[in-house]
Protein backbone atom coordinates (compact mmCIF):
# COMPACT_ATOMS: atom_id res chain seq x y z
CA UNK A 1 0.00 0.00 0.00
CA UNK A 2 1.31 3.46 -0.90
CA UNK A 3 2.05 6.25 1.54
CA UNK A 4 -0.29 8.71 -0.15
CA UNK A 5 2.46 10.90 -1.60
CA UNK A 6 1.54 10.58 -5.25
CA UNK A 7 -1.03 12.97 -6.71
CA UNK A 8 -2.59 13.43 -10.12
CA UNK A 9 -3.09 16.97 -11.41
CA UNK A 10 -6.71 18.09 -11.18
CA UNK A 11 -8.04 19.50 -14.45
CA UNK A 12 -5.86 22.32 -15.72
CA UNK A 13 -4.06 22.57 -12.38
CA UNK A 14 -5.42 26.08 -11.79
CA UNK A 15 -8.86 25.86 -10.17
CA UNK A 16 -11.35 23.08 -9.39
CA UNK A 17 -13.73 22.32 -12.23
CA UNK A 18 -17.26 23.73 -11.80
CA UNK A 19 -19.09 21.67 -9.17
CA UNK A 20 -16.02 19.50 -8.54
CA UNK A 21 -13.56 19.27 -5.66
CA UNK A 22 -9.83 18.57 -5.64
CA UNK A 23 -9.72 15.19 -3.93
CA UNK A 24 -7.03 14.14 -1.43
CA UNK A 25 -5.11 12.19 -4.11
CA UNK A 26 -5.20 15.12 -6.54
CA UNK A 27 -3.43 18.46 -6.55
CA UNK A 28 -3.30 21.78 -8.36
CA UNK A 29 -0.05 23.15 -9.78
CA UNK A 30 2.80 23.17 -7.28
CA UNK A 31 2.89 26.99 -6.88
CA UNK A 32 -0.85 26.98 -6.11
CA UNK A 33 -0.43 23.98 -3.81
CA UNK A 34 2.32 25.82 -1.91
CA UNK A 35 0.06 28.86 -1.60
CA UNK A 36 -2.73 26.71 -0.20
CA UNK A 37 -0.28 25.17 2.27
CA UNK A 38 0.71 28.63 3.50
CA UNK A 39 -2.99 29.48 3.83
CA UNK A 40 -3.53 26.42 6.05
CA UNK A 41 -0.66 27.49 8.31
CA UNK A 42 -2.12 30.99 8.63
CA UNK A 43 -5.57 29.54 9.39
CA UNK A 44 -4.26 27.79 12.48
CA UNK A 45 -1.95 30.65 13.55
CA UNK A 46 -4.29 32.22 16.07
CA UNK A 47 -5.10 29.23 18.26
CA UNK A 48 -1.93 27.27 17.59
CA UNK A 49 0.35 30.12 18.64
CA UNK A 50 -1.80 31.38 21.49
CA UNK A 51 -2.01 27.90 23.03
CA UNK A 52 1.73 27.32 23.67
CA UNK A 53 2.10 30.87 25.00
CA UNK A 54 -0.78 30.30 27.41
CA UNK A 55 0.72 26.95 28.42
CA UNK A 56 4.13 28.53 29.03
CA UNK A 57 5.82 26.47 26.29
CA UNK A 58 8.11 27.46 23.42
CA UNK A 59 6.00 28.69 20.45
CA UNK A 60 8.84 27.91 18.02
CA UNK A 61 8.92 24.30 19.14
CA UNK A 62 5.10 24.20 18.99
CA UNK A 63 4.97 25.23 15.33
CA UNK A 64 7.86 22.95 14.39
CA UNK A 65 6.25 19.93 16.02
CA UNK A 66 2.88 20.75 14.47
CA UNK A 67 4.57 20.28 11.11
CA UNK A 68 6.18 17.01 12.22
CA UNK A 69 2.86 15.74 13.65
CA UNK A 70 1.09 16.63 10.41
CA UNK A 71 3.59 14.53 8.46
CA UNK A 72 3.04 11.58 10.85
CA UNK A 73 -0.73 11.93 10.43
CA UNK A 74 -0.59 12.07 6.62
CA UNK A 75 1.69 9.03 6.41
CA UNK A 76 -0.39 7.01 8.90
CA UNK A 77 -3.67 7.69 7.08
CA UNK A 78 -2.04 6.98 3.70
CA UNK A 79 -3.03 10.41 2.40
CA UNK A 80 -6.79 9.75 2.67
CA UNK A 81 -7.54 12.19 5.50
CA UNK A 82 -6.40 15.76 4.74
CA UNK A 83 -5.63 17.42 8.06
CA UNK A 84 -3.30 19.81 9.82
CA UNK A 85 -2.36 19.03 13.43
CA UNK A 86 -1.94 22.19 15.49
CA UNK A 87 -1.48 22.84 19.20
CA UNK A 88 -4.57 21.79 21.14
CA UNK A 89 -6.34 24.47 23.19
CA UNK A 90 -7.99 21.77 25.28
CA UNK A 91 -4.81 21.53 27.37
CA UNK A 92 -4.56 25.21 28.29
CA UNK A 93 -6.69 24.75 31.42
CA UNK A 94 -4.76 21.63 32.34
CA UNK A 95 -1.46 23.51 32.10
CA UNK A 96 -2.84 26.35 34.23
CA UNK A 97 -3.96 23.94 36.95
CA UNK A 98 -0.65 22.05 36.96
CA UNK A 99 1.36 25.25 37.19
CA UNK A 100 -0.90 26.57 39.96
CA UNK A 101 0.00 23.41 41.88
CA UNK A 102 3.70 24.22 41.50
CA UNK A 103 4.37 22.16 38.38
CA UNK A 104 7.03 23.12 35.84
CA UNK A 105 7.00 22.98 32.04
CA UNK A 106 8.45 19.46 32.32
CA UNK A 107 5.55 18.46 34.58
CA UNK A 108 3.06 19.85 32.06
CA UNK A 109 4.61 18.02 29.12
CA UNK A 110 4.95 14.81 31.14
CA UNK A 111 1.24 14.81 31.98
CA UNK A 112 0.32 15.56 28.39
CA UNK A 113 2.64 12.81 27.13
CA UNK A 114 0.56 10.30 29.08
CA UNK A 115 -2.57 11.72 27.43
CA UNK A 116 -0.91 11.13 24.05
CA UNK A 117 -0.26 7.51 25.03
CA UNK A 118 -3.90 7.11 26.09
CA UNK A 119 -5.10 8.64 22.82
CA UNK A 120 -2.85 6.29 20.84
CA UNK A 121 -4.29 3.29 22.69
CA UNK A 122 -7.85 4.48 22.12
CA UNK A 123 -7.10 4.64 18.40
CA UNK A 124 -5.80 1.06 18.43
CA UNK A 125 -8.96 -0.04 20.26
CA UNK A 126 -11.15 1.66 17.66
CA UNK A 127 -9.19 -0.07 14.90
CA UNK A 128 -9.71 -3.42 16.60
CA UNK A 129 -13.28 -3.20 17.88
CA UNK A 130 -14.87 -0.43 15.81
CA UNK A 131 -16.22 3.01 16.57
CA UNK A 132 -19.09 1.78 18.70
CA UNK A 133 -16.81 1.45 21.71
CA UNK A 134 -16.46 5.23 21.72
CA UNK A 135 -20.21 5.67 21.80
CA UNK A 136 -20.57 3.08 24.54
CA UNK A 137 -18.03 4.76 26.82
CA UNK A 138 -18.52 8.39 25.84
CA UNK A 139 -22.03 9.18 24.58
CA UNK A 140 -22.70 12.79 23.52
CA UNK A 141 -24.07 13.81 26.91
CA UNK A 142 -20.76 12.88 28.56
CA UNK A 143 -18.49 14.27 25.83
CA UNK A 144 -20.36 17.58 25.72
CA UNK A 145 -20.12 17.99 29.48
CA UNK A 146 -16.37 17.28 29.58
CA UNK A 147 -15.64 19.68 26.71
CA UNK A 148 -17.76 22.33 28.44
CA UNK A 149 -16.06 22.06 31.82
CA UNK A 150 -12.61 22.09 30.20
CA UNK A 151 -13.41 25.39 28.47
CA UNK A 152 -15.22 27.16 31.29
CA UNK A 153 -12.65 26.04 33.87
CA UNK A 154 -10.36 28.59 32.19
CA UNK A 155 -12.53 31.61 33.04
CA UNK A 156 -10.56 32.42 36.17
CA UNK A 157 -7.28 32.40 34.22
CA UNK A 158 -8.53 35.19 31.96
CA UNK A 159 -10.07 37.16 34.82
CA UNK A 160 -7.11 36.97 37.20
CA UNK A 161 -4.05 36.69 34.94
CA UNK A 162 -4.49 38.31 31.51
CA UNK A 163 -7.29 40.88 31.68
CA UNK A 164 -5.79 42.87 34.60
CA UNK A 165 -2.55 43.43 32.68
CA UNK A 166 -4.31 46.00 30.46
CA UNK A 167 -8.09 46.11 30.68
CA UNK A 168 -8.61 48.64 27.89
CA UNK A 169 -6.44 46.80 25.34
CA UNK A 170 -8.20 43.60 26.42
CA UNK A 171 -11.62 45.18 25.87
CA UNK A 172 -10.74 46.60 22.45
CA UNK A 173 -9.14 43.31 21.35
CA UNK A 174 -12.21 41.38 22.48
CA UNK A 175 -14.54 43.73 20.56
CA UNK A 176 -12.42 43.60 17.40
CA UNK A 177 -12.09 39.82 17.49
CA UNK A 178 -15.83 39.40 18.03
CA UNK A 179 -16.60 41.66 15.07
CA UNK A 180 -14.08 39.76 12.92
CA UNK A 181 -15.65 36.40 13.78
CA UNK A 182 -19.18 37.60 13.02
CA UNK A 183 -18.79 40.13 10.21
CA UNK A 184 -15.98 38.78 8.04
CA UNK A 185 -16.67 36.11 5.45
CA UNK A 186 -14.90 33.06 4.06
CA UNK A 187 -11.20 32.68 4.75
CA UNK A 188 -10.96 35.92 6.73
CA UNK A 189 -13.50 34.74 9.27
CA UNK A 190 -11.46 31.55 9.70
CA UNK A 191 -8.43 33.53 10.85
CA UNK A 192 -10.35 35.95 13.09
CA UNK A 193 -8.29 34.98 16.16
CA UNK A 194 -5.09 35.71 14.26
CA UNK A 195 -6.47 39.06 13.10
CA UNK A 196 -7.41 39.83 16.71
CA UNK A 197 -3.82 39.17 17.76
CA UNK A 198 -2.49 41.49 15.05
CA UNK A 199 -4.97 44.20 16.05
CA UNK A 200 -4.07 43.86 19.74
CA UNK A 201 -0.38 44.00 18.90
CA UNK A 202 -0.92 47.20 16.93
CA UNK A 203 -3.14 48.92 19.49
CA UNK A 204 -0.66 48.11 22.28
CA UNK A 205 2.11 49.74 20.27
CA UNK A 206 -0.05 52.82 19.65
CA UNK A 207 -0.99 53.09 23.33
CA UNK A 208 2.70 52.90 24.30
CA UNK A 209 3.43 55.82 21.95
CA UNK A 210 0.48 57.91 23.10
CA UNK A 211 0.19 57.12 26.82
CA UNK A 212 3.64 55.81 27.72
CA UNK A 213 4.19 52.96 30.17
CA UNK A 214 1.27 51.35 31.95
CA UNK A 215 1.07 50.95 35.73
CA UNK A 216 -0.47 47.49 36.09
CA UNK A 217 0.27 43.83 36.71
CA UNK A 218 2.94 42.29 34.52
CA UNK A 219 3.10 38.65 33.37
CA UNK A 220 4.32 37.57 36.80
CA UNK A 221 1.50 39.40 38.59
CA UNK A 222 3.71 42.21 39.96
CA UNK A 223 2.35 45.79 39.79
CA UNK A 224 5.00 47.77 37.90
CA UNK A 225 5.45 50.49 35.29
CA UNK A 226 6.22 48.70 32.03
CA UNK A 227 5.68 48.87 28.29
CA UNK A 228 2.67 47.03 26.97
CA UNK A 229 4.63 45.72 23.99
CA UNK A 230 8.20 44.72 24.85
CA UNK A 231 10.11 43.77 21.71
CA UNK A 232 13.56 43.64 23.30
CA UNK A 233 13.63 39.87 22.97
CA UNK A 234 12.93 40.09 19.24
CA UNK A 235 16.05 42.13 18.60
CA UNK A 236 18.21 39.66 20.50
CA UNK A 237 16.78 36.55 18.82
CA UNK A 238 18.61 34.87 15.92
CA UNK A 239 17.03 34.45 12.50
CA UNK A 240 17.92 30.77 12.29
CA UNK A 241 18.26 28.31 15.14
CA UNK A 242 16.73 25.36 16.93
CA UNK A 243 13.96 25.84 19.49
CA UNK A 244 14.55 24.93 23.13
CA UNK A 245 13.97 21.28 24.09
CA UNK A 246 13.37 19.69 27.47
CA UNK A 247 12.51 16.23 28.74
CA UNK A 248 9.14 15.57 30.43
CA UNK A 249 8.75 14.61 34.07
CA UNK A 250 5.85 12.62 35.49
CA UNK A 251 3.67 13.28 38.53
CA UNK A 252 0.48 11.33 39.13
CA UNK A 253 -1.41 14.37 40.37
CA UNK A 254 -0.64 16.20 37.11
CA UNK A 255 -1.45 13.16 34.98
CA UNK A 256 -4.90 12.82 36.58
CA UNK A 257 -5.63 16.47 35.83
CA UNK A 258 -4.71 16.00 32.17
CA UNK A 259 -6.29 12.62 31.36
CA UNK A 260 -9.89 13.89 30.92
CA UNK A 261 -8.77 15.80 27.83
CA UNK A 262 -8.60 12.43 26.02
CA UNK A 263 -12.37 12.61 25.73
CA UNK A 264 -12.22 16.00 23.99
CA UNK A 265 -9.46 14.85 21.63
CA UNK A 266 -11.34 11.69 20.62
CA UNK A 267 -14.38 13.86 19.93
CA UNK A 268 -12.32 16.31 17.85
CA UNK A 269 -10.76 13.61 15.72
CA UNK A 270 -14.04 11.80 15.11
CA UNK A 271 -15.77 15.02 14.11
CA UNK A 272 -12.92 15.92 11.78
CA UNK A 273 -12.86 12.54 10.05
CA UNK A 274 -16.64 12.56 9.63
CA UNK A 275 -16.66 16.10 8.26
CA UNK A 276 -13.92 15.39 5.72
CA UNK A 277 -15.61 12.16 4.65
CA UNK A 278 -18.89 13.99 4.00
CA UNK A 279 -17.23 16.81 2.09
CA UNK A 280 -15.16 14.55 -0.16
CA UNK A 281 -17.80 11.85 -0.58
CA UNK A 282 -15.31 9.24 0.64
CA UNK A 283 -16.53 7.46 3.80
CA UNK A 284 -13.59 7.36 6.17
CA UNK A 285 -14.96 5.20 8.98
CA UNK A 286 -12.15 2.71 8.44
CA UNK A 287 -9.57 5.44 9.06
CA UNK A 288 -10.99 6.77 12.32
CA UNK A 289 -8.88 4.56 14.59
CA UNK A 290 -5.77 5.29 12.53
CA UNK A 291 -6.43 9.04 12.71
CA UNK A 292 -6.83 8.95 16.49
CA UNK A 293 -3.66 6.87 16.93
CA UNK A 294 -1.71 9.15 14.60
CA UNK A 295 -2.80 12.16 16.62
CA UNK A 296 -1.66 10.40 19.80
CA UNK A 297 1.69 9.49 18.25
CA UNK A 298 2.29 13.07 17.12
CA UNK A 299 1.46 14.40 20.58
CA UNK A 300 3.77 11.85 22.22
CA UNK A 301 6.69 12.89 20.02
CA UNK A 302 6.03 16.60 20.54
CA UNK A 303 5.72 16.41 24.33
CA UNK A 304 8.73 14.07 24.61
CA UNK A 305 10.80 16.97 23.25
CA UNK A 306 9.14 19.62 25.39
CA UNK A 307 6.46 20.81 22.99
CA UNK A 308 2.67 20.97 23.34
CA UNK A 309 0.20 18.27 22.23
CA UNK A 310 -1.49 18.47 18.84
CA UNK A 311 -4.93 17.83 17.42
CA UNK A 312 -6.88 18.19 14.18
CA UNK A 313 -8.02 21.73 13.42
CA UNK A 314 -11.54 22.71 12.37
CA UNK A 315 -10.13 26.00 11.03
CA UNK A 316 -8.51 23.99 8.26
CA UNK A 317 -11.79 22.25 7.48
CA UNK A 318 -13.18 25.73 6.87
CA UNK A 319 -10.36 26.54 4.46
CA UNK A 320 -10.98 23.29 2.54
CA UNK A 321 -14.71 23.96 2.37
CA UNK A 322 -14.12 27.50 1.11
CA UNK A 323 -11.56 26.50 -1.55
CA UNK A 324 -12.97 23.04 -2.43
CA UNK A 325 -9.37 21.77 -2.34
CA UNK A 326 -8.88 18.68 -0.16
CA UNK A 327 -5.48 17.74 -1.56
CA UNK A 328 -3.10 16.25 0.98
CA UNK A 329 -0.28 17.78 -1.08
CA UNK A 330 -1.35 21.17 0.34
CA UNK A 331 -0.90 19.77 3.84
CA UNK A 332 2.58 18.51 3.04
CA UNK A 333 3.35 22.08 1.92
CA UNK A 334 1.82 23.39 5.17
CA UNK A 335 4.02 21.04 7.20
CA UNK A 336 7.10 22.30 5.35
CA UNK A 337 6.20 25.94 6.10
CA UNK A 338 5.66 25.07 9.77
CA UNK A 339 9.09 23.48 9.99
CA UNK A 340 10.67 26.61 8.50
CA UNK A 341 8.86 28.89 10.96
CA UNK A 342 9.98 26.64 13.81
CA UNK A 343 13.61 27.16 12.82
CA UNK A 344 13.30 30.97 13.11
CA UNK A 345 13.79 32.05 16.76
CA UNK A 346 13.02 35.65 15.83
CA UNK A 347 9.55 34.59 14.75
CA UNK A 348 9.03 32.82 18.07
CA UNK A 349 10.18 35.93 19.93
CA UNK A 350 7.53 37.99 18.14
CA UNK A 351 4.89 35.48 19.26
CA UNK A 352 6.21 35.39 22.84
CA UNK A 353 5.97 39.20 23.01
CA UNK A 354 2.16 39.19 22.69
CA UNK A 355 1.01 41.62 25.42
CA UNK A 356 -0.98 40.20 28.33
CA UNK A 357 -3.89 42.53 27.65
CA UNK A 358 -4.17 41.18 24.11
CA UNK A 359 -4.32 37.64 25.47
CA UNK A 360 -7.00 38.81 27.89
CA UNK A 361 -9.24 39.98 25.06
CA UNK A 362 -8.59 36.91 22.93
CA UNK A 363 -9.10 34.37 25.70
CA UNK A 364 -12.45 35.82 26.79
CA UNK A 365 -13.82 34.70 23.43
CA UNK A 366 -11.58 31.68 22.90
CA UNK A 367 -12.21 29.99 26.23
CA UNK A 368 -15.92 30.64 25.97
CA UNK A 369 -15.98 29.11 22.49
CA UNK A 370 -14.22 25.98 23.77
CA UNK A 371 -16.79 25.59 26.53
CA UNK A 372 -19.73 26.17 24.21
CA UNK A 373 -18.49 23.42 21.90
CA UNK A 374 -19.86 21.15 24.61
CA UNK A 375 -23.30 22.73 24.24
CA UNK A 376 -22.93 22.36 20.46
CA UNK A 377 -22.41 18.62 20.91
CA UNK A 378 -25.57 18.41 23.01
CA UNK A 379 -27.63 20.42 20.55
CA UNK A 380 -26.40 18.55 17.48
CA UNK A 381 -27.10 15.18 19.03
CA UNK A 382 -30.42 16.28 20.57
CA UNK A 383 -29.36 15.45 24.13
CA UNK A 384 -32.42 15.80 26.38
CA UNK A 385 -31.33 17.59 29.55
CA UNK A 386 -34.87 17.25 30.92
CA UNK A 387 -34.05 13.59 31.43
CA UNK A 388 -32.62 13.27 34.97
CA UNK A 389 -30.30 10.50 33.74
CA UNK A 390 -28.56 13.17 31.66
CA UNK A 391 -29.17 16.18 33.85
CA UNK A 392 -27.88 14.96 37.23
CA UNK A 393 -24.32 13.81 36.33
CA UNK A 394 -23.85 16.74 33.94
CA UNK A 395 -25.03 19.32 36.49
CA UNK A 396 -22.77 17.96 39.22
CA UNK A 397 -19.70 17.43 37.01
CA UNK A 398 -19.86 20.81 35.28
CA UNK A 399 -20.17 22.74 38.55
CA UNK A 400 -17.27 20.76 40.06
CA UNK A 401 -15.12 21.32 36.97
CA UNK A 402 -15.87 25.02 36.55
CA UNK A 403 -15.90 25.92 40.23
CA UNK A 404 -12.71 24.07 41.09
CA UNK A 405 -14.30 21.83 43.73
CA UNK A 406 -11.73 19.46 45.20
CA UNK A 407 -11.70 16.16 47.04
CA UNK A 408 -8.75 15.49 49.33
CA UNK A 409 -7.77 11.83 49.66
CA UNK A 410 -5.14 11.29 52.35
CA UNK A 411 -2.37 13.77 53.10
CA UNK A 412 -0.70 13.95 49.70
CA UNK A 413 -3.38 13.34 47.09
CA UNK A 414 -6.16 15.62 45.91
CA UNK A 415 -8.66 15.43 43.02
CA UNK A 416 -10.32 18.59 41.80
CA UNK A 417 -11.51 20.76 38.95
CA UNK A 418 -11.32 19.16 35.53
CA UNK A 419 -10.24 15.72 36.76
CA UNK A 420 -12.90 15.37 39.46
CA UNK A 421 -15.61 16.88 37.25
CA UNK A 422 -14.85 14.40 34.48
CA UNK A 423 -14.89 11.44 36.85
CA UNK A 424 -18.26 12.54 38.23
CA UNK A 425 -19.80 12.98 34.75
CA UNK A 426 -18.39 9.76 33.30
CA UNK A 427 -18.91 7.42 36.24
CA UNK A 428 -22.12 9.13 37.35
CA UNK A 429 -23.75 8.71 33.96
CA UNK A 430 -22.89 5.03 33.60
CA UNK A 431 -23.79 4.14 37.20
CA UNK A 432 -27.11 5.96 36.99
CA UNK A 433 -27.83 4.40 33.60
CA UNK A 434 -27.31 0.94 35.07
CA UNK A 435 -29.76 1.71 37.87
CA UNK A 436 -32.30 3.87 36.00
CA UNK A 437 -35.74 2.58 34.97
CA UNK A 438 -36.16 1.57 31.34
CA UNK A 439 -38.22 4.59 30.31
CA UNK A 440 -35.26 6.93 30.98
CA UNK A 441 -32.88 5.00 28.71
CA UNK A 442 -33.56 6.41 25.26
CA UNK A 443 -31.29 5.45 22.37
CA UNK A 444 -28.81 8.25 21.76
CA UNK A 445 -27.24 8.96 18.36
CA UNK A 446 -23.92 7.30 17.68
CA UNK A 447 -20.97 9.54 18.47
CA UNK A 448 -20.75 13.31 18.44
CA UNK A 449 -20.51 15.04 15.10
CA UNK A 450 -20.97 18.60 16.20
CA UNK A 451 -17.56 19.97 17.05
CA UNK A 452 -15.98 20.60 13.65
CA UNK A 453 -17.26 23.73 11.93
CA UNK A 454 -17.32 23.75 8.16
CA UNK A 455 -19.25 25.32 5.31
CA UNK A 456 -22.80 23.95 5.44
CA UNK A 457 -23.44 24.71 1.77
CA UNK A 458 -20.29 22.96 0.67
CA UNK A 459 -21.02 19.96 2.85
CA UNK A 460 -24.61 19.56 4.02
CA UNK A 461 -24.93 17.33 7.05
CA UNK A 462 -26.52 13.94 6.74
CA UNK A 463 -29.40 13.06 9.06
CA UNK A 464 -28.25 11.80 12.45
CA UNK A 465 -28.55 8.08 12.93
CA UNK A 466 -26.56 4.99 13.81
CA UNK A 467 -23.27 5.24 12.02
CA UNK A 468 -19.68 5.69 13.24
CA UNK A 469 -17.59 7.96 15.56
CA UNK A 470 -16.09 11.41 15.94
CA UNK A 471 -14.90 14.48 17.96
CA UNK A 472 -12.80 17.68 17.95
CA UNK A 473 -10.25 19.65 20.26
Amino acid sequence: MGLGVRWTVHGDGRTPAPGAVVRPDERLSWPRTAGLGAQHVVAMFGASFVAPVLMGLDPNLAIMMSGVSTVIFLLATRGRVPSYLGCSLSFVGVAAVIRAQGGSSATVTGAVFVVGVALFLVGLAVQRFGARIIHAAMPPVVTGAVVMLIGFNLASVTASTYWPQDQWVALLTMLFTGLAVVCLRGFWSRIAIFLGLVFGYGISWVFDLVFGKIHAADGAGRITDHWRLDLSGVGKAEWIGLPSFHAPSFQWSAVLVALPVVIALVAENAGHVKAVGEMTGDPLDDKLGTAISADGAGSMLSTALGGPPNTTYSENIGVMAATRVYSTAAYWAAAAFALLFGLCPKFGAVVAAIPGGVLGGITVILYGMIGLLGAQIWAHNKVDLRNPLNLVPVAAGVIIGIGGVSLKIGDNFELGGIALGTIVVLSGYHVLRALAPAHLKGQEPLLDEGTSAYDEEAAPRKPAGPQKPGTTA
